[in-house]
């Protein structure tokens, strides 16, 4: 196997997390009557570029289908993340109504619904049929189609260039980086400004957020990576910052490399910052393995204990993190009775490769389950604050990751 960026061959094997299904694969029940595939979910390091990387195993449209399920404006914290965004871009670069911005990955509108609301022409790129029809209820224009170079060629013929270009969480759902990255080069106007915002590799090391890990994640990014790829297709990172979603992320910002946005001393702090901590060095990703081991051991005992002991646990969040946590440890619905999830997508379904039914969360309080495992772990506060019901029958909330504890 080849590095997706550079090419160079990937010798370094971080994590072997066993064979998965499709994170976001959520099955219908008459899909549960059927076969459900599986493939090597498996994470390397390129030791030229430092790219973190799964092999494709999954072409984009295999993932991203039209029936998507995940839909961005179900969590309140985002939305706030989203509009506070959307703040502090106008303001910085003084957007006006004569301008124009472009999120690709728009999902559903979570975002651009506040662009629109400043009287700024917005355009989502959305290629999941589901989340894209959802934006247009609000008032999103969204075209359904995979970015890259060719869609930002043709972008710019037939409207021009933006002053504004917004990628969030979508870097790392890319198969072929450098081209996805090339689309932003083609789209940008001289000094406009593209930011992205991915987890960071760092936090994912460090506090062992091996359930991050899934099909769909095809890039695990650091800002040392991040540049280099940039660079290689005529972009310039002049800005980064950290914001706390998604376990803590990086918020970069990049312009066409001769744009004259003077770079800021927080990318090479951070650059210092990834040296320090290892993310040039081999060994410093040799850890991961037994953490996310222990990880498993522990919520396993959990579980088994909880059932010889006559005790009903539940999960809150279907997320991906939590399906690449349940498969990796191998649980399954015998272990988990159920799992609340607000999205009604979601709802009526079961879990991928662990077959846990998703309900709605009023299930909890018809159920009354004595333990509540929470699977996304980065809306722990949101959650507690939102099921607080659950301590009026004397029941916990419980985290795995990165060490198992009840709340």
């Amino acid at each position: 196997m080849n590095c997706r960026h550079c090419k160079a061959a990937l010798e370094q094997l971080v994590i072997d997390l066993g064979h998965q299904p499709a994170s976001n694969a959520y099955l219908t029940a008459e899909q549960m009557d059927g076969t459900e595939g599986h493939a090597p979910l498996r994470v390397y390091v390129c030791h030229q570029c430092w790219l973190v990387q799964i092999p494709s195993f999954h072409a984009s449209h295999e993932l991203f289908t039209a029936d998507y399920a995940y839909f961005s404006s179900v969590s309140n914290s985002w939305l706030a993340h989203a509009e506070a965004y959307v703040e502090k871009m106008v303001d910085r670069f003084g957007l006006t109504s004569d301008d124009w911005v472009v999120e690709v990955a728009s999902n559903d509108g979570y975002l651009l619904q506040f662009v629109a609301a400043h009287g700024i022409r917005c355009t989502g790129v959305e290629p999941t049929a589901s989340t894209a029809a959802a934006a247009r209820g609000k008032g999103i224009e969204s075209i359904e189609r995979f970015f890259g170079a060719e869609l930002a060629q043709e972008l710019v013929a037939s409207r021009g260039h933006a002053s504004l270009t917004a990628a969030n969480n979508v870097l790392a759902h890319v198969p072929d980086i450098n081209d996805f990255v090339a689309g932003f080069a083609v789209l940008l106007a001289p000094q406009g400004v593209s930011t992205f915002e991915f987890p960071h590799l760092v936090n994912l090391i460090d506090g062992c957020q091996f359930d991050t890990i899934y099909h769909e994640h095809y890039s695990y990014l650091s800002l040392t990576a991040v540049q280099a790829i940039f660079a290689a297709q005529g972009l310039r990172v002049f800005d980064v910052e950290e914001v706390p979603t998604h376990g803590g992320s990086l918020r970069v910002y990049a312009c066409r490399a001769d744009a004259g946005h003077e770079t800021t001393p927080a990318v090479q702090a951070m650059l210092d910052l990834e040296m320090d901590k290892g993310v040039t060095n081999p060994a410093w990703y040799a850890g991961l393995a037994a953490e996310a081991e222990r990880i498993k051991l522990d919520l396993l005992d959990f579980l088994v204990k909880a059932r010889r002991q006559g005790k009903r646990v539940a999960a809150y969040g279907a997320a991906a993190k939590g399906n690449t946590l349940l498969n990796y440890a191998g649980v399954r619905a015998d272990l988990i009775d159920f799992v609340c999830d607000a999205a009604p997508s979601k709802q009526g379904r079961f879990m991928p490769g662990s077959h846990v039914p998703i309900i709605a969360p009023t299930a909890l309080a018809e159920r009354r389950p004595d333990y509540v495992l929470i699977l996304p772990w980065n809306l722990t506060t949101e959650i507690t604050q939102s099921q607080a019901q659950i301590r009026d029958w004397g029941a916990e909330f419980v985290v795995a990751v990165p060490r198992l504890k009840t709340l």
